[in-house]
C-alpha cells in the first residue's frame, strides 16, 4: 500500500513539475520591455514597421539594417535618437531571425507605420504585468507576494514593534 502511495505521488509530483516548467518557458512577461504591446504572454522579436528595426526580447538587442549589413546592438542607432518606442507600434513576431526576412515583413506589415494607438506594459494594470521589474506597480507586487497578498506580513511587523 505505501509502494502504490510512493508511486502515485510520484506521479503526482512530476506532473506538477513538468506544468511549471512549460509555464516558465512558455511565457516571458518578465523579459519584455514596458513600452512593449500589451496582450502576448510570450515574445521572440518586436517588429518596429515606422523604422524598419527588431528587437529580440530573448537577447535584448535591436537588430537594424546597417549599409546593407545587419547589425546587433543594446540600443537604438543614433538616428533613431528621437523615435518614441512608448507610443510607436510594435509587431510580435516569434519567428527565428525575422530580419532575415525583412522584406516580407516590411510589407506584410507596412500599414501599421504611422500608427499610435497601441497599449504598453508599463500603462497597464493587469497583474500578470506586474512580474516585470521595470514596471511601475513592481515593488508593490513583489511587497504583496511577500506578505502572502493579504498584508499579514506588514500587520505582523506592527505587532513586533508595538511590544
Amino acid at each position: 500500500m505505501r509502494y502504490l502511495f510512493a508511486v502515485i505521488l510520484a506521479v503526482f509530483m512530476s506532473n506538477a513539475l513538468d506544468a511549471q516548467v512549460s509555464f516558465s518557458i512558455g511565457v516571458n512577461l518578465d523579459r519584455q520591455p514596458v513600452w512593449g504591446p500589451t496582450g502576448y504572454d510570450h515574445v521572440d522579436y518586436y517588429y518596429m514597421p515606422d523604422i524598419g528595426v527588431y528587437y529580440s526580447v530573448p537577447e535584448h538587442m535591436y537588430y537594424y539594417n546597417d549599409g546593407g549589413r545587419w547589425i546587433h546592438r543594446s540600443s537604438l542607432p543614433y538616428r533613431y535618437r528621437n523615435y518614441d518606442l512608448y507610443h510607436s507600434y510594435k509587431v510580435v513576431v516569434n519567428d527565428r531571425e525575422p530580419y532575415r526576412n525583412d522584406r516580407m515583413y516590411r510589407e506584410k506589415y507596412a500599414s501599421y507605420r504611422g500608427r499610435h494607438d497601441q497599449a504598453v506594459i508599463r500603462d497597464s494594470h493587469e497583474s500578470k504585468y506586474f512580474v516585470n521589474k521595470d514596471h511601475p506597480e513592481h515593488r508593490n507586487w513583489v511587497k504583496q507576494q511577500h506578505d502572502g497578498g493579504n498584508g499579514r506580513g506588514r500587520d505582523r511587523d506592527n505587532k513586533r514593534e508595538r511590544k
